[in-house]
């Protein structure tokens, strides 16, 4: 009885890592499954032999006010191309991404049933990030909530001013970790260390597999999406 409970649970983990390496989120534009799609637009092709996103998603990605999520990046004053060039990758990273298994959280919202939390970037990913938008402005320190949609484009909420992203966020750390309510987390970790997710990367293969990998390997089962947890568990207890 012992020998079967271990060989069910040596199943289950090896079904969790399998899932959590190349796996879709359950959200608003995000295919089921991760796959090649021959050609992603501009910024979006690093992902192009392994993606979460379609290439009309990554097209509507690079526009001012795209049909995604009528997210206005101009909300206070022209957004500078320098800085847009990062939340363009950051929409990019987060749609296509095969490989944020790992940082999947269940979500109650109408928009998606899942998100990622706490995904550690490269240090130099978000200090580039924040060095050039430092001078750009918005009135919001979590884009996430709180905009005034009246007019089903995101406005600056009443009583907000704009301000500098350096005032708002005053270090590249404020600004990753809470632009997007904690999807990302600051870390000191290099791109060479492997240790951290890049937003970016040139064409080829996808270096966040092995991140991935490195983060299952070290943090275990606990990262394990609900349903495949409460199978290892059920199966448990029935055994019992």
């Amino acid at each position: 009885m012992l020998t079967l409970t271990v060989l069910l649970t040596l199943v289950v983990t090896v079904l969790t890592q399998e899932n959590l390496l190349n796996m879709c989120m359950d959200a608003k534009h995000h295919k089921t499954k991760p796959g090649p799609e021959g050609k992603l637009y501009q910024q979006c092709s690093p992902w192009k032999d392994n993606a979460c996103c379609l290439a009309n998603t990554t097209e509507e990605a690079h526009k001012d006010n795209s049909y995604l999520y009528n997210f206005n990046w101009d909300h206070c004053g022209a957004m500078t191309d320098k800085c847009k060039r990062h939340f363009i990758q950051d929409t990019c990273f987060y749609e296509c991404s095969p490989h944020l298994g790992p940082w999947i959280q269940k979500v109650n919202s109408s928009w998606r049933k899942e998100r990622i939390l706490d995904v550690p970037l490269c240090r130099e990913d978000c200090e580039t990030w924040w060095e050039d938008c430092k001078d750009d402005h918005t009135c919001k320190e979590n884009w996430h909530v709180g905009w005034d949609w009246s007019t089903d484009v995101n406005r600056c909420p009443e009583g907000t001013q704009c301000k500098k992203f350096s005032e708002i966020f005053p270090t590249a750390q404020s600004m990753c970790e809470k632009i997007w309510s904690r999807s990302y987390k600051y870390t000191t970790y290099t791109k060479d260390s492997g240790k951290c997710m890049q937003m970016w990367f040139s064409e080829g293969d996808n270096p966040n597999k092995k991140v991935a990998e490195y983060y299952l390997n070290n943090i275990g089962p606990a990262m394990a999406p609900g349903s495949l947890l409460l199978l290892s568990v059920t199966l448990s207890l029935l055994l019992f």
